[in-house]
């Protein structure tokens, strides 16, 4: 059956849509990720690993596995560190800016790419302390 949405179909064979299992994507209705001809986008990525928030109180461990779990992500639709030109970060309170900055730079300091971080007020589950989303351009043949 196909789902409208926003007037595109769900179903559409250009779009290829991915989840991971994670306990809100069937709840609140989206993908992990999404690739849509040459950019591929991740849902925002935390440090929940197996419905449980993993590094508890380490901003710069729970970045480094958001990243991860974002870059495994794109992984599946065909895009890898170097080919993600967009990021953003959603860190709760600004003593771990920091921390943040240095794990993403640890990742992707060699491909920089245009990157946003953002204090926010808080997140779905109240031990994370960041959340990441990954945005990669990946031409075709």
């Amino acid at each position: 059956m196909t789902i409208e949405v926003g007037g595109s179909p769900v179903d559409d064979p250009v779009v290829t849509r991915l989840g991971s299992g994670g306990p809100w994507e069937a709840v609140y209705g989206y993908s992990r990720v999404v690739r849509a001809g040459a950019l591929a986008i991740t849902a925002g990525c935390t440090s929940t690993v197996d419905g449980r928030v993993a590094h508890e109180g380490d901003a710069a461990a729970q970045t480094a596995q958001a990243i991860r779990i974002g870059l495994d992500a794109l992984a599946e639709v065909g895009a890898g560190p170097a080919d993600v030109v967009r990021t953003r970060m959603y860190v709760t309170d600004r003593l771990y800016v920091d921390e943040v900055g240095r794990a993403h730079n640890a990742v992707f300091g060699p491909v920089r790419p245009v990157a946003t971080m953002v204090v926010v007020a808080g997140l779905v589950d109240p031990e994370h302390l960041v959340e990441v989303e990954l945005e990669a351009y990946v031409p075709g043949p």
